[in-house]
């Protein structure tokens, strides 16, 4: 029995620090939010999302579009990278791909992230199967799932996602058989 997962990063939310949690869709986003929901609203039947305001957002017009409720699954939301501020984001982001177990003080592991991002598929997976699901999710945490299944998906896979940007993973039972690009944002400079 085939079960479809699309997962789907977020939508355009302009960066707002401290604010990981509520940070929410900016204009651009939300008409790509509308976009994504009328393309998909044909290829879903339900609606999983991180607790995140912006992914909750994005697949917000969907869930409405289908007449559906989102599962919220705090599995889902994105990986915290430390608690507090980091300088140098990109360069601390690039070392933890380059060591698995490490993380930065009061964050989270790519190896941690990456068992907690697998749990909430195979969740996914038992609750939904046979059907077509959309997760609203984060880019790193939608990266560190795919690479669990496929090492190809790393780093420089993830800072090509755009916002938002949606990935067809075509699961057998348990088995991924297949990932397909299916939706990007038109203009990520925009």
């Amino acid at each position: 029995m085939q079960t479809i997962v699309s997962l789907v990063r977020h939508a355009h939310a302009p960066r707002v620090r401290d604010l990981e949690a509520t940070r929410e869709l900016s204009e651009r986003g939300r008409r790509d939010a509308a976009r994504f929901a009328a393309l998909l609203a044909g290829e879903c039947d339900a609606v999983v999302s991180s607790p995140y305001l912006r992914a909750v957002q994005t697949v917000e017009p969907l869930a409405e579009a289908l007449e559906t409720a989102i599962v919220v699954d705090s599995d889902f939301k994105e990986r915290r990278l430390a608690d507090g501020r980091v300088e140098d984001s990109a360069g601390a982001t690039a070392a933890l791909w380059d060591d698995f177990d490490a993380s930065l003080p009061g964050g989270e592991s790519n190896r941690e992230a990456q068992r907690r991002g697998v749990a909430a598929v195979e969740r996914v997976l038992d609750r939904f199967a046979g059907r077509r699901v959309a997760v609203g999710t984060h880019g790193t945490i939608m990266t560190l799932v795919l690479n669990a299944y496929d090492h190809r998906y790393g780093e420089a896979f993830r800072r090509e996602l755009s916002t938002p940007d949606v990935y067809r993973l075509t699961f057998e039972g348990t088995d991924l058989v297949s990932v397909e690009r299916t939706w990007e944002a038109r203009d990520p400079s925009e």
